[in-house]
């Protein structure tokens, strides 16, 4: 659309409306206070629009036809393989849109309906949306392949060198994980920016890093079975209770589609039992927050 037929537009609905939408200033626009309302009074509406189609179109059948979904960046290297196959085989009329982004830009994605569901670290802590649990991701230490430790050794929070602590950047749930489990040793300094400064976009990348000597990080299991195909690094685990993560699949509470993410679950959860984590009858962990 033009940007005059947009202006055309706005004063359109601000005449039905009788009030003014947006604050019309030299070289600028924005809304008002009542404008602002609108807007989200109008989000909720398109997304209500949107739940009432999709109850009418997939009705007839499970994981058919379009379906958004979100991942974690964390998660969706490691995850999609092991499930995008079995969604392949068993619901072939099932069109999946996915994408990857950090958890708080899924949840609005999925409030406002851009989204139909996001597989991400519970809790959410939204009252308008509604999880199913999947599974549980022990947290493991990677550090270097000449690392003095054996393997078969268990580390304990404060054991962690945390001015070697290499991290995902700020606004991964990942990040906050492994400094909250970092945070219980009983040492009271902090991490200091030799570890914590460094900040990237994958895991992949902090493994590479770990590898190269440059320093040790907290890694999900589901990730570690991918990773440890690079002989220069090796994984700790960590001391009883051990930390993990809880994965579920979040989705709005007024969705039609609740049949669908059950479907979708099921899959996830058989996924983990066909392709088992090495570790996966170690005792079940305590959640770090997610």
């Amino acid at each position: 659309m033009t940007q005059p037929a947009l202006s055309m537009q706005i004063r359109d609905l601000e005449r039905t409306l009788g009030v003014a939408v947006v604050e019309r200033r030299p070289g600028d626009v924005m809304l008002t206070d009542v404008g602002r309302e609108i807007a989200r009074r109008a989000e909720d509406v398109l997304t209500a629009s949107r739940d009432l189609v999709d109850f009418a179109r997939h009705r007839g059948g499970l994981l058919t036809g379009r379906l958004t979904l979100g991942v974690i960046p964390s998660l969706a290297p490691y995850l999609l393989p092991r499930i995008l196959p079995l969604l392949q085989t068993r619901f072939p009329e099932l069109r999946l849109e996915l994408r990857e982004t950090q958890t708080r830009q899924l949840v609005e994605d999925i409030k406002s309906g851009t989204l139909d569901a996001a597989m991400l670290a519970l809790p959410v802590g939204e009252p308008d949306i509604n999880t199913i649990v999947l599974f549980e991701d022990l947290f493991l230490l990677a550090v270097p392949s000449d690392d003095p430790r054996q393997e078969a050794a268990r580390v304990a929070a404060e054991d962690i060198d945390q001015s070697r602590l290499i991290l995902l950047e700020d606004g991964h749930c990942l990040r906050d994980q492994a400094l909250a489990f970092c945070a219980t040793a009983a040492r009271s300094r902090t991490a200091s920016a030799g570890g914590t400064a460094f900040g990237a976009s994958s895991l992949t990348t902090v493994m590479q890093m770990v590898a190269g000597g440059y320093g040790v990080t907290l890694i999900p299991q589901i990730a570690a079975d991918v990773e440890r195909r690079d002989g220069r690094v090796k994984f700790l685990r960590l001391k009883n209770p051990q930390p993990g993560r809880c994965i579920g699949l979040a989705f709005r509470r007024t969705s039609p589609r609740k049949a669908d993410f059950a479907a979708l679950g099921e899959v996830v959860k058989e996924s983990m039992c066909i392709a088992p984590a090495p570790t996966a009858n170690r005792k079940r962990g305590r959640p770090v927050g997610g």
